[in-house]
C-alpha cells in the first residue's frame, strides 16, 4: 500500500452479508488530514477519548537547590531554542505510515478475510436515501447481531493494533477499519488501495436490517446495492472479494480473480462434499448483466483490481462524516 503526501493512504469469509504474497512495502510520508481545525470543535465531543501523555520530570535531585535553579532556566530558555511549531497543524496531521505499520503488526494472510469482512459490515449499513449508517466504526457496537456473527474476533485484532496506535496518533476506528481492510487485499496480492483519512466515528449503532441477506434473489440483491448507492457493476466487483476466506474459491489466501473464473463452472462445484459459496454468489450468474462482468473479470484479473479498487474507495467513503475544514 503506497503512501502519498495528500489527505490519503496508499495502500472480504463472507462480505456484506451475515498463493498469497506477503508484501512488505517501506515508505514513509505525512499525510495530511482533512482538517485543519482542532480535533473536536468546542461544541461538540470528541468521538474517543485523548490519552494524556505522561509527562518526564524535569527538576534535578530534590536536594540540590542549584541543580533546580538551573534545570528551571534550562524549560524557560526551550521556547528560545527550539524550532517553531505550529501546533495546530501538528495535531491535524496524520503519518499514515504509523497507521500501516499497526496494522501490519497484527494482520496476516489468515486473518485478512475477516478483517476485510469488518469493512463490509461497517460500510454496508449505508443508506442513500437518507444518508444513514455507512463508515462510521459502529460496528464495534453491532458485534453481537446475527448478520456479524464471528467479527468479535476481528475487531479484537484491530483493537490491539489500536491500542499501539493511539499512544502515538489517535485514530478513529473508521479509519482504522478502512485502512486494514485495503492492507488486507494488498498482503493477499491484490491491488494496492488509496484510502482518505480523517473519518469520524459515530457514538451509536447503526439501525438494523441493513446489510442484504445472503439468500437473496439476483433481483432483490440489486434493489439493495442500488440502495446503498452502487451499481450493477459495482456489486458484481465488490462481490469478487469472496476470493479469500473459507468459500471455496480457489486459494482462500489469495486475492485474485478465481471467484469469477469458479463462478462459470458448470455444474456447480463442491469442495468437499459442500456447496462453493454463498447463494447470492450462485445469484449473480442468473443475471445477463452480471454475467456480463463475471466474464470480463473472469478473464481479465488487472480489469477486475482496478474496478475494485475503485469500488472499495467508494464502500469506505459511503456515509462518512468527515473532520471539518
Amino acid at each position: 500500500m503506497e503512501l502519498t503526501n495528500i489527505p490519503h493512504l496508499a495502500s472480504s469469509s463472507s462480505f456484506f452479508f451475515s498463493s498469497c504474497r506477503s508484501r512488505r512495502r517501506t515508505g514513509r510520508a505525512v499525510i495530511t488530514a482533512l482538517a485543519a481545525g482542532s480535533r473536536c470543535s468546542a461544541d461538540s465531543a470528541c468521538p474517543e477519548p485523548i490519552e494524556q501523555q505522561n509527562i518526564d520530570n524535569l527538576s534535578g535531585p530534590a536536594n540540590t537547590q542549584c541543580y533546580r535553579r538551573r534545570d528551571f532556566a534550562a524549560v524557560a530558555l526551550l521556547p528560545f531554542l527550539l524550532p517553531h511549531v505550529d501546533m495546530a497543524s501538528a495535531a491535524d496531521s496524520y503519518d499514515g505510515s504509523i497507521i500501516q505499520n499497526g496494522v501490519r503488526n497484527v494482520l496476516s494472510k489468515v486473518k485478512a478475510a475477516g478483517v476485510l469482512r469488518l469493512v463490509f459490515h461497517d460500510a454496508g449499513t449505508f443508506d442513500i436515501s437518507d444518508k444513514s449508517g455507512g463508515m462510521n466504526g459502529s460496528i464495534i457496537y453491532e458485534a453481537d447481531r446475527p448478520e456479524n456473527a464471528g467479527l468479535s474476533k476481528s475487531l479484537k485484532i484491530l483493537r490491539k493494533a489500536k491500542e499501539g496506535i493511539d499512544q502515538v496518533q489517535q485514530v478513529s476506528w473508521a479509519d482504522l477499519i478502512a485502512v486494514a481492510g485495503a492492507e488486507a487485499v494488498a498482503l493477499c496480492g491484490g491491488p494496492e488501495i488509496p484510502i482518505r483519512l480523517g473519518r469520524l466515528d459515530s457514538s451509536t449503532a447503526d439501525p438494523t436490517g441493513k446489510l442484504p441477506e445472503e439468500t437473496l434473489d439476483v433481483v432483490a440483491l440489486k434493489t439493495s446495492f442500488r440502495k446503498k448507492g452502487f451499481s450493477t457493476q459495482e456489486m458484481v466487483v465488490l462481490s469478487g472479494a469472496h476470493t479469500i476466506g473459507g468459500k471455496g474459491f480457489g486459494n482462500p489466501n489469495a486475492f485474485d480473480n478465481a471467484y469469477f473464473k469458479v463462478l462459470l463452472e458448470k455444474p456447480r462445484p463442491t469442495s468437499s462434499g459442500m456447496p462453493i459459496g454463498l447463494p447470492t454468489d450462485w445469484a449473480l450468474t442468473e443475471d445477463d448483466e452480471c454475467l456480463r462482468w463475471i466474464n470480463i473479470y473472469a478473464e481479465d484479473q488487472d480489469k477486475f483490481f482496478a474496478d475494485f479498487r475503485d469500488a472499495y474507495t467508494k464502500l469506505v467513503n459511503s456515509g462518512a462524516s468527515w473532520r471539518a475544514a
